[in-house]
């Protein structure tokens, strides 16, 4: 198994040295997104002991230790005599993997981390935490961290170009075009679009360095996925909802109409979505009413555009009608030569960098006067003023959507991106900026 440099390690380490054994770290994220392998690794390295309790194959003797916590000198006992390992006091950490499928160890964290003996790292899926909670106390006790498919940088390193975006950042910093360096990175990103972040793909690629394998392990991983969506909702909305998100997004609405891909939408369809959302396995973006800095006071959650939390899946799912993607046509699109209109894949892309790089996803649209609206993509937040973002997937001539907001808005404008396929460069007041270099806006 190839252990992937993640940026996660550096928080999870932050939390070690501050939190000195007063909280536990729970590690969210989606399905195979990497939780246990990155937890296990820093398990290793970071301590001289640890124990990990995996609930999906736990043992019954190990499982029945969480029925009663009141004698802990008995638990910890009988845990290292199950185990074999030898616990040290403040040097060992205990680790429950997969901890929704055991609601009382869940609660036990509250008397464990009191005890302050060890530390404690949990990993499970946001959605069936909080499904799995009734009769217990949820544990205040605990620090969260999230755990995304591998961004553009770390997938870089993983590929073997372990200087990242550190030159990138430079340009970036001067305002700079990268010139000669430009058409390789947007090779290497196009090659993160087609490939995706999810561990096990990327694993594929290097490995065989043949797309198909790599279309092999996102289909299953997909399959997987709708396995999860179908136990959310039986009736097989969560999955009609989910296999419709590449076309609504390439009929280029301003919303996500539940009713095309579902018919009528009814009050129990919002749970739906939102348990989506939970699972991790879709992203929102919500339109912001009134465009401000604190886009939470408009944000409208009847409307809403959904993505997928990987771009590599998305590309996959936006052939799903085939049994498997054709080489071919991961090597037009690797080269961009693809007929299709990759815009919507594009603003999948973005989408999933700047919600890596920490951002709140928000877009917006107004009326053009014309029957049309305007959309502006993304809405960022920086200090005071708001950073409005356009998406081009090919080169661009006009951006007037971006140039109409900002004069409605100018009083709440600071910087104005338009994201596309070329180097970059500015166009007036606007940066043209290129995809690669989303995660730094």
């Amino acid at each position: 198994m190839v252990i992937f440099k993640r940026k996660l390690y550096d928080e999870m380490l932050r939390w070690k040295q501050e939190s000195q054994g007063r909280t536990a770290l729970l590690v969210k994220g989606p399905r195979r997104v990497g939780k246990s392998t990155l937890v296990r690794v820093f398990a290793q390295r970071e301590y001289e002991s640890h124990i990990l309790i995996d609930f999906s194959n736990a043992s019954k003797n190990i499982i029945s230790l969480f029925e009663d916590m009141s004698d802990l000198n008995y638990f910890f006992l009988h845990l290292q005599t199950e185990t074999g390992v030898v616990l040290q006091e403040r040097r060992s950490v205990i680790v429950f993997d997969e901890v929704q499928l055991q609601p009382l160890a869940r609660q036990a964290i509250k008397h464990l981390v009191a005890d302050g003996r060890y530390d404690y790292i949990e990993t499970g899926s946001l959605l069936t935490l909080k499904k799995n909670v009734q009769h217990i106390v949820i544990p205040s006790e605990e620090t969260r961290l999230t755990l995304h498919p591998l961004d553009f940088e770390e997938f870089l390193w993983a590929t073997g170009k372990t200087a990242g975006l550190q030159f990138v950042r430079q340009f970036w910093e001067m305002k700079r075009p990268l010139g000669l360096s430009h058409r390789k990175m947007m090779r290497d990103l196009r090659l993160y679009l087609l490939v995706g972040g999810m561990p096990q793909s990327v694993e594929s690629y290097i490995m065989n360095n043949n797309f198909q394998a790599v279309d092999k392990v996102k289909r299953e991983i997909i399959a997987l996925y709708n396995d999860d969506l179908r136990k959310i909702d039986s009736s097989g909305r969560a999955s009609r909802l989910f296999f419709n998100i590449p076309g609504q997004l390439t009929n280029n609405v301003s919303r996500y109409q539940v009713a095309s891909a579902i018919g009528q939408k009814t009050q129990s369809t919002e749970t739906v979505i939102a348990d989506m959302e939970d699972s991790m396995v879709v992203t929102l973006a919500y339109h912001a009413n009134d465009p401000n800095v604190g886009m939470g006071f408009s944000k409208d959650i009847d409307r809403y555009k959904l993505f997928l939390c990987d771009t590599g899946l998305f590309v996959t799912l936006a052939f799903w009608d085939k049994t498997h993607t054709d080489n071919i046509i991961y090597q037009q699109l690797l080269s961009d030569k693809l007929s299709a209109n990759l815009g919507y894949v594009y603003e999948n892309l973005v989408a999933q960098m700047l919600l890596a790089a920490g951002n709140q996803l928000y877009y917006y649209t107004f009326p053009d006067g014309n029957k049309h609206n305007y959309e502006i993509d993304f809405l960022l937040s920086r200090g005071k003023k708001l950073c409005p973002i356009e998406v081009k997937s090919s080169g661009y001539r006009t951006h007037k959507s971006l140039d109409e907001f900002c004069s409605k808005y100018s009083s709440r404008v600071g910087s104005r991106y338009l994201l596309y396929a070329k180097d970059y460069q500015h166009d007036g007041q606007t940066e043209c900026v290129p995809f690669y270099m989303t995660g730094l806006l």
